[in-house]
């Protein structure tokens, strides 16, 4: 993409991606994330009422009195972004392509996070790691990441979650508030989503688009795997082949929620055809609540 072209569009996702953050989600993203986090602040004297499991046992022990740490709630956030760069994020069938929803999306987080004077870093990821982006603050950095998901052309076209997710819990040491960016057709990553989220506080956003749901008839059709590059022709007037198609996708859709559940984290689902102002903010509010 030409520099010029390609600064115009960062520019017009920065003015929508801000006014919505300024909005909606700056008071909404403070209740959902602020205090997630404990920091240890000092010891003191044991009080009556005081937690018995915030306890110090090695300085009661020492000053043979009871003593128990305070905690505070962290004043800073990091934030990470895992985006998809796969090939499956290149369709759309209505208003915009997956990949367009998934970088507006990553956008307004961003804008919402050092609003909020928190850091946020960056993991680009198909079968593989792609790029990463280490946390910050400040515009120029959050205007670099939407430039490099402009404009960033993926060595690989295959989708691999668990590698991401792994790269995640080595790499952030600390703590973080992370969103996964995906359309999570990929079902090969239950543990991987396990074990990240006892790390850290994870939330998936997937994104879809209704022409994936079902197939239109339409006929005999020659369609491609944009992520295998497999080409095959399917007879869309076949009912049992229609039917076959609905099966899976509705199975796609249920194994996946059941993922989320047992790692026990939040999840909403966003439609290229459908404003995600209003579910973005809902899922703000439930975890605030």
């Amino acid at each position: 993409m030409e520099s010029g072209e390609l600064l115009k569009r960062v520019r017009k996702i920065e003015i929508r991606t801000r006014k919505i953050t300024q909005q909606i989600f700056s008071g909404q993203y403070h209740s959902a994330f602020k205090g997630k986090g404990m920091a240890f602040s000092e010891v003191r004297e044991y009080q009556y009422g005081d937690d018995i499991r915030n306890i110090d046992w090695n300085v009661t022990a020492r000053l043979n009195h009871p003593y128990i740490k305070v905690f505070e709630e962290e004043r800073e956030l990091t934030v990470m972004l895992l985006i998809d760069v796969s090939g499956s994020n290149h369709f759309g069938t209505r208003n915009r392509f997956k990949s367009d929803l998934i970088t507006e999306l990553a956008a307004v987080l961003s804008f919402s996070a050092i609003a909020n004077n928190d850091k946020v870093g960056v993991i680009f990821f198909s079968n593989k790691i792609e790029k990463y982006i280490p946390p910050k603050k400040g515009r120029s950095h959050i205007l670099r990441i939407i430039r490099e998901l402009v404009n960033h052309e993926p060595t690989e076209s295959k989708t691999d979650i668990a590698e991401a997710l792994r790269y995640l819990t080595n790499i952030i040491k600390k703590k973080c508030t992370t969103f996964i960016l995906s359309d999570f057709i990929n079902c090969d990553y239950d543990q991987a989503l396990r074990i990240a989220s006892n790390k850290h506080d994870i939330v998936a956003l997937q994104v879809v688009d209704p022409g994936e749901k079902e197939l239109p008839t339409i006929g005999l059709v020659q369609m491609k795997d944009p992520e295998s590059a497999q080409v095959q022709w399917i007879d869309t007037a076949n009912h049992k082949t229609r039917e076959a198609y609905k099966r899976w996708w509705i199975q796609q859709y249920r194994t996946t929620d059941e993922q989320f559940i047992k790692a026990g984290i939040d999840h909403i689902q966003l439609s290229t055809n459908v404003d995600y102002v209003k579910s973005l903010t809902e899922l703000f509010k439930r975890r605030g609540a």
